[in-house]
C-alpha cells in the first residue's frame, strides 16, 4: 500500500505536478469532446494539418515581438484561423475538396514557417511548442486551457443537437434552415483554439493525440452518442494523468508520455473490445467458417 501511494499519489504533492494535472484535465475534457466531433465529421487528418500550420504564426510573432510566449500563442492562433478560413474559401469557391485544401494550405504554411525560422539570425527554440512540456505549465497556460475548455464545454452543451445533426446529416440540417458552413467553421475555430491552448503542455505535434486517441478508443466500446462523449472524455483525462505519472517516474517527455498511455488504451481496445475488437472479429469469422463447413448439402 505504501508503494502504491508513493507511485500514484505522492508525485502530485509537488506544485508543478498539480499544475500539470489541472492543465491535462482541462485539455482532456475539451479534447475528448472535440475528438468525437472530429471523428464524426471526418476531420482527424484536417486537425493534423491545422496543428502543423501553427508554426508560421509562432515564427512571425517571435520576429515581431521577441520571445514572448503570449505573442507566440497569439500568432499560432491567427495562423490556425487563417488556415481554417482559407480552406473554407478554397472549398466553397473552387472545385478543390476540403481535405485537399487543408493539405495544400498546411504544406504552404508549414513550409513558410520553417523558412521563416531558419532565416532568423536569432534561432528560436521551438522544442516546447513542437513537443510540449506539461510539467512546466504556468499560470498563463492554465488560464488559456481553462478558457478553451470552458468555451468548448459550453458550446457542446448549448449546441449539442445542431452539432450532432449536422455531423450525421448535413443536407437535412440545411433543409431545416441550419447554417452548416458557419457551424463547420465554428468547430474548426474550437479545434484551433484548443490546439493553441495545448501548445505548451502537449506541443503542436502531439496535441492532436489528446483529441483523436480517446475518441477512437471510445468508438470501439459504444454505439450510443452520449456514452461516446463520456467515455472519450474519461479516457482523455485518465490517460493524461497516467501519462504524467509515466513522465515523472520514467523521465520521458510529458507530451509523448500522455500519447503513449492513450495509445496503449487504444491498442488494447482495438484488440479486446467485445463487439468491435480484432479478437472478437476473428472469433466470429472462425465460427462462421465452421458453420459453412458443416452445412449439409
Amino acid at each position: 500500500m505504501h508503494t502504491l501511494h508513493e507511485f500514484f499519489v505522492a508525485p502530485f504533492g509537488y506544485e508543478f505536478m498539480q499544475r500539470g494535472l489541472l492543465a491535462a484535465t482541462l485539455l482532456g475534457v475539451s479534447g475528448g469532446l472535440l475528438g468525437v466531433l472530429m471523428l464524426l465529421r471526418r476531420l482527424a487528418l484536417m486537425g493534423d494539418a491545422l496543428a502543423h500550420s501553427l508554426l508560421p504564426g509562432i515564427g512571425l510573432a517571435y520576429f515581431a515581438f521577441g520571445p514572448s510566449p503570449a505573442a507566440m500563442l497569439g500568432g499560432a492562433l491567427i495562423a490556425g484561423m487563417f488556415t481554417a478560413l482559407g480552406s473554407a474559401l478554397v472549398t466553397r469557391l473552387t472545385r478543390v475538396k476540403e481535405e485537399a485544401a487543408f493539405a495544400a494550405l498546411f504544406i504552404i504554411f508549414f513550409g513558410a514557417g520553417v523558412a521563416l525560422v531558419s532565416a532568423m539570425r536569432t534561432k528560436i527554440d521551438l522544442s516546447h511548442f513542437l513537443f510540449g512540456h506539461v510539467l512546466g505549465v504556468g499560470g498563463s497556460d492554465l488560464r488559456l486551457a481553462a478558457a478553451a475548455s470552458t468555451l468548448t464545454v459550453t458550446v457542446a452543451l448549448i449546441g449539442y443537437r445542431p452539432l450532432v445533426l449536422e455531423s450525421f446529416d448535413p443536407t437535412f440540417y440545411r433543409a431545416l434552415g441550419g447554417r452548416g458552413p458557419l457551424l463547420h467553421l465554428g468547430v474548426l475555430a474550437l479545434i484551433v483554439l484548443n490546439l493553441v491552448a495545448a501548445l505548451h503542455a502537449m506541443g503542436a505535434v502531439l496535441a492532436l493525440g489528446l483529441f483523436i486517441l480517446p475518441a477512437v478508443t471510445a468508438y470501439l466500446w459504444t454505439d450510443r452518442l452520449g456514452r461516446l462523449f463520456a467515455v472519450s472524455v474519461a479516457d482523455a483525462v485518465l490517460g493524461a494523468a497516467g501519462g504524467m505519472l509515466l513522465s515523472y517516474h520514467g523521465g520521458i517527455a510529458s507530451g509523448a508520455s500522455i500519447v503513449l498511455v492513450l495509445g496503449a488504451a487504444f491498442l488494447f481496445s482495438a484488440l479486446a473490445s467485445p463487439r468491435y475488437g480484432m479478437v472478437a472479429k476473428l472469433v466470429r469469422l472462425a465460427r462462421e467458417g465452421r458453420g459453412v463447413l458443416h452445412t449439409p448439402e
